[in-house]
């Protein structure tokens, strides 16, 4: 097939121009083209005046054997032969395994860890301490409207089938460089169970947290049709070792569940296990991550600087991405940034208040929101080893808590840099699933992240006017950006215990939704090669 980069159309073009552009590149008929394929499509808002849609695509002629003369007669640096090249699970291994492989953590990690295994006959067993999406929905929702009396530990915004990124923007951004072809097997499967089809070639995909609840469902729905098991409820207090071998896990209440294949899909909340791995003397480390506040502004104001309109009509909300660097050397950045969305109470301890952001699919609402984090390394952390990143968070999270009296705390960007407790609001409405409080966020974070936050907000406001608006609103505390520990692996992807598996964003070694997704792949690729079922 040929690929054509960089094909260039006006937005509201018709069904037919991508067709009638690529015969014009390729100085063919389109009578000769039988088949074009968007392989990505981005916006080139370069030119306020002419916003574009900028096209790679994948063209089929009729008659194969012409493709290469026609990428000769294009003579163009932007169009060449394509290997058409699909994802692939291995061969299986010799070794049989006997006991079918156990999976800890329902999150994009452990759902796809589970369905390679169940669609290759290994029949795996899902284990996720709390509750199916569309009960831990009603929980999460009670808790926003009731406050930490509602909280249920297990079954909340961290905890729960799907993961975190369930109660999100549900981006599928990856920065991974995927030769494998998981990246492309992991939105092919979200299609199928129901995410729009755009996800397939928008350079910044997403589902929305509304349809990324049923796409949850389906994706369980198909791992046990293929012979998995799921059980809901089931939390995992300990991994049984012995000899420096995995023999399976011990669930709370006391039901041991034997296997010599423990997939650890956690994710980066899973803190109580944690600290069982870590005395049971699982090799791990601390990692570096970054923490911050949420920033809300008006979307209207995103679109205009983005687009140069305040209404982005089909181009949908408008996104964003800055990052700065500090005379400190911390680098500060937007993370998670949701056009069109919310931000939400997310904890998941009593005492403790932890914030995250959430776009439903259309991205309708009047705010565009993201967290601006600034980095920190274990030298920050109030104590040493793994868990050190974990205890740094935690008190965060308890003066979070304290600061608005069990509600997310908010305070205006100006009054923030002035040290101030907010009074009143400005004009940015505020956009929250949960109850909030007037608060001084500057006695949250330790003065050094505050000043490294000013510093960035401050240029931010040269590139997106308006970012450093007295009026933006912010609130705290956003510190579960990432695992702040990694669980060691070899090159056969297993932990210092033979037979744990450690992957996804948990264990360090995923950013999101898709490299969590990829990298439970991964593992379960890994266990194929490795072993046959019995």
């Amino acid at each position: 097939m040929i690929r054509i980069n960089q094909l260039a159309l006006e937005v509201g073009h018709g069904p037919g121009a991508i067709k009638k552009k690529a015969a014009r590149l390729l100085k063919v008929p389109e009578t000769s083209i039988r088949r074009v394929d968007v392989v990505r499509r981005s916006i080139d808002a370069r030119k306020k005046d002419r916003i574009l849609y900028s096209y790679i695509v994948d063209v089929k002629l009729a008659e194969k054997k012409k493709e290469e003369t026609a990428v000769k007669k294009a003579d163009s640096r932007n169009i060449q032969i394509e290997t058409e090249a699909r994802y692939r699970y291995p061969a299986h291994g010799k070794e049989v395994l006997k006991d079918r492989p156990v999976i800890i953590g329902a999150g994009p990690a452990g759902l796809f860890a589970a369905l390679a295994l169940a669609e290759n006959g290994f029949a795996p067993l899902l284990l996720e301490q709390g509750d199916p999406v569309e009960v831990r929905a009603e929980k999460v929702e009670a808790f926003w409207r009731n406050g930490d009396d509602s909280l249920d530990l297990h079954s909340n915004v961290q905890f729960g089938e799907g993961g975190a990124g369930t109660f999100s923007d549900g981006k599928l951004n990856t920065l991974v460089k995927d030769v494998s072809g998981r990246n492309g097997k992991v939105l092919e499967t979200f299609v199928e169970a129901g995410a729009d089809g755009s996800i397939l070639y928008d350079s910044r995909p997403h589902i929305g947290t509304d349809v990324l609840r049923e796409v949850v469902k389906n994706i369980r729905k198909r791992i046990q049709d293929a012979g998995g098991e799921v059980r809901f409820g089931c939390r995992v207090e300990q991994v049984l070792m012995e000899d420096g071998r995995t023999g399976g896990v011990l669930l709370a209440g006391g039901e041991r569940i034997q296997s010599r294949t423990v997939v650890l899909a956690v994710g980066h909340s899973a803190r109580a296990l944690f600290s069982s791995l870590w005395e049971q003397k699982v090799l791990m480390e601390p990692k570096a991550f970054a923490v911050g506040l949420r920033v809300q502004h008006p979307q209207k104001m995103i679109n205009l600087s983005q687009y140069g309109r305040e209404d982005a009509g089909e181009l949908g909300a408008a996104p964003y991405k800055v990052t700065a660097s500090t005379k400190s050397g911390r680098g500060v950045y937007s993370f998670c940034m949701c056009p069109g969305g919310y931000v939400v109470n997310a904890s998941s301890e009593k005492g403790r208040l932890a914030v995250n952001g959430m776009s439903n699919f259309r991205r309708d609402g009047e705010n565009a929101n993201s967290a601006i984090i600034v980095s920190v390394t274990p030298g920050d952390f109030p104590v040493p080893g793994a868990l050190g990143g974990v205890e740094f968070q935690r008190r965060l999270e308890e003066k979070a808590f304290l600061l608005g009296n069990g509600r997310i705390p908010v305070q205006l960007y100006g009054d923030f840099k002035e040290d101030r407790r907010s009074e009143a609001l400005g004009d940015v409405a505020p956009q929250f699933c949960g109850g909030y409080a007037l608060s001084n966020l500057r006695e949250l974070m330790p003065e050094a992240l505050n000043t490294a936050f000013i510093e960035g907000m401050e240029q931010f406001g040269k590139k997106i006017r308006g970012f450093d608006r007295s009026d933006a609103l912010l609130a705290g505390i956003e510190s579960r950006t990432s695992s702040p520990l990694k669980i060691i692996r070899d090159e056969n992807l297993e932990s210092s215990v033979k037979g744990l598996y450690p992957c996804g964003e948990g264990a360090g070694y995923a950013g999101g939704i898709t490299s969590a997704a990829m990298d439970g792949l991964k593992v379960a690729e890994e266990i194929i090669r490795r072993y046959c079922p019995a």
